[in-house]
């Protein structure tokens, strides 16, 4: 799987950290970058990436994961969750297709984030399971805003 990667200053450790973890289970990395300030910035780019097709996936980290998580699920196509528990990052994917994970480097540990990415990386939604109608509702609205 094709995976895109950005994060802030704050969480440039724990992406790198991420990068390689993932690329050791055979996944493919893109870094989008480490560098602005400006979070949006980055989760904007990275959730655009993953929106028109050039990732299956994104994952975005800043210091708490939520900025990021916010400014992805701005962007078309994009479905960010914030990642805190094994439990949740099941159920982005099952329960509601997410495409982007997101990541907080100063309230995740290393090891926790690492478990939380390949979780969510395992899981694939189901179509015609019993979330679908709740998903489907959500990208409809997306593709007709």
């Amino acid at each position: 799987m094709k995976i895109a990667f950005g994060c802030d200053p704050n969480a440039a450790e724990m992406k790198d950290r991420l990068i390689r973890f993932c690329e050791s289970l055979g996944h493919e990395t893109v870094d989008m970058g480490s560098s602005d300030p400006v979070y949006a910035n980055v989760a904007i780019a990275v959730s655009e990436y993953v929106a028109a097709g050039n990732a299956c996936r994104g994952i975005l980290i800043c210091g708490t994961g939520l900025g990021m998580c916010i400014s992805a699920n701005k962007v078309k196509g994009a479905y960010a969750a914030l990642l805190t528990d094994i439990y949740s990052a099941e159920r982005a994917v099952l329960s509601n297709d997410s495409n982007i994970a997101c990541l907080g480097a100063f309230t995740v540990g290393p090891k926790l984030a690492e478990r939380l990415v390949e979780t969510w990386l395992a899981c694939q939604f189901e179509r015609n399971c019993p979330s679908q109608p709740k998903v489907d509702a959500f990208q409809r609205y997306d593709r007709e805003r």
